[in-house]
């Protein structure tokens, strides 16, 4: 298989490393210094993208692999305002791609068993939950395409809340949500990967639901797995539908 790395940071080679250890081939490495002289002709001929570059160049990014007829995995967030505008071009134009706010398989099964607690919580109205995330300083968006996804899935099974909002600790006086509104803490520390907490409250105890990553290795693997599964598809999935845990 023939891949496009869009964005080469230390998600774009560690996907160039997992990527020649199961006997790919990297056909072309897009960053910054080159992106804007690619045209869909330089990628035509590959046979998968794999994007993990900055939430301002993944649409462009997506658009030109639209435009190469080239399936792209993008693992980049901080651009799902327009996911609805990129799902319909995509469909439209029976192009594929695969997108997720997280490629761990282990961060997989945990929307999975997230979305089962928050439903088996729900009758409980003395617990109020929040969502903590941290991540290292270097991250550009807040919260975390992870973050956005578990709260996502709290909402969908409980009708305590409503929608989510966004703290990040270190900035301002600190929020204080309304009762319909599920907290997102944000915390910026170091060279943290990313771990993520669910938290259900009450006066008299707590459940803690956690992810921790050791590594972003589990990440890049993951992408690369995508890869090899949407390359012979067609149309637009999330990264659930690969792992079909639903």
């Amino acid at each position: 298989m023939k891949i496009v790395i869009l964005g080469y940071g230390k998600m774009g080679q560690l996907i160039e490393k997992f990527s020649m250890k199961r006997g790919h081939e990297i056909f072309l490495v897009v960053d910054k210094n080159n992106r804007e002289s690619i045209s869909a002709d330089d990628i035509a001929e590959a046979d998968v993208a794999i994007d993990f570059s900055e939430p301002a160049a993944a649409l462009d990014n997506i658009h030109l692999c639209f435009e190469a007829n080239l399936p792209i995995v993008v693992g980049t967030t901080g651009w799902y305002d327009h996911l609805d505008e990129v799902k319909s071009i995509c469909e439209d134009e029976n192009q594929t791609m695969l997108y997720g706010s997280n490629f761990s398989i282990g961060v997989n099964v945990f929307f999975h068993v997230n979305k089962l607690l928050a439903k088996a919580m729900s009758p409980y109205k003395q617990y109020d939950v929040q969502v903590e995330e941290i991540h290292h300083i270097h991250k550009l968006d807040a919260p975390s395409g992870t973050a956005i996804t578990i709260a996502e899935g709290i909402l969908e099974n409980t009708s305590d809340k409503t929608k989510w909002v966004n703290d990040i600790i270190g900035e301002g006086e600190g929020l204080i949500p309304k009762s319909d509104e599920l907290l997102i803490e944000s915390h910026r520390i170091e060279e943290v990967p990313g771990t993520h907490t669910v938290l259900y409250s009450s006066e008299v105890d707590q459940i803690e639901f956690k992810h921790t990553a050791h590594s972003r290795a589990g990440f890049a693997l993951g992408a690369v797995v995508a890869a090899e599964w949407v390359q012979d598809k067609k149309g637009f999935y999330q990264i659930t539908e690969m792992f079909d845990f639903m």
